[in-house]
């Protein structure tokens, strides 16, 4: 695939995923994962971030959701992490705060190398149709760690779950957008290591 982009497809005995992705995309999306609101929140992560995304998911859902919401984000981390190939001359850090109604949301990322999230969200515990409100949170450790980033949530505000969550994916996809761009001003690597 060119560059900026990826796919990969990973199949256990619990999931089978097939994502591929164009971090210089338009933000056009196609998901199913088989879990309605997980797929409108897989929308609205691509399409604030103008990543084109396609997730194909099939997984164990007679047991529960668990399974392959973290799956994933597991293999979406890891496309992203190969999108962006030798990260040079990419912006590394981003931040986003985000309100949907009552609820407001801060995401900061730094494209280090070292996968690591940090999750203050105070989400109720419930079901959002088939999706339990605490895989949020598994979600993002997982992408964190295959997409080698720091990731930091943050809730700052909110009482709806669907509300909190969403913004979640929406500041995460903001602040993700500013980090995998280009600036002309940064020659190779933005590391005084020399590597990310």
């Amino acid at each position: 695939m060119d560059t900026y982009s990826a796919r990969a497809q990973r199949t256990t005995k619990e999931t089978d995923i097939d994502i591929s992705i164009n971090l210089r995309g338009s933000g056009t999306t196609s998901n199913d994962t088989g879990i309605p609101f997980f797929d409108h929140m897989l929308d609205a992560f691509g399409r604030h971030a103008t990543f084109d995304l396609s997730v194909k998911a099939r997984g164990d859902l007679d047991v529960d959701a668990h399974h392959t919401v973290e799956d994933v984000g597991l293999v979406l981390g890891s496309v992203v992490a190969e999108a962006l190939g030798d990260k040079a001359g990419i912006t590394r850090f981003g931040d986003a705060c985000v309100p949907m109604d009552e609820a407001l949301v801060l995401a900061a990322i730094d494209i280090s190398g070292r996968g690591q999230c940090h999750y203050e969200v105070d989400v109720p515990f419930e079901f959002i149709g088939t999706f339990e409100t605490s895989l949020a949170k598994e979600f993002w450790i997982a992408f964190a760690s295959t997409a080698g980033l720091t990731l930091h949530i943050y809730e700052l505000q909110g009482r709806n779950s669907h509300h909190i969550i969403e913004a979640s994916f929406k500041a995460v996809a903001r602040a993700l957008r500013i980090a995998v761009a280009q600036d002309a001003r940064i020659l190779g690597v933005p590391s005084t290591k020399g590597a990310l």
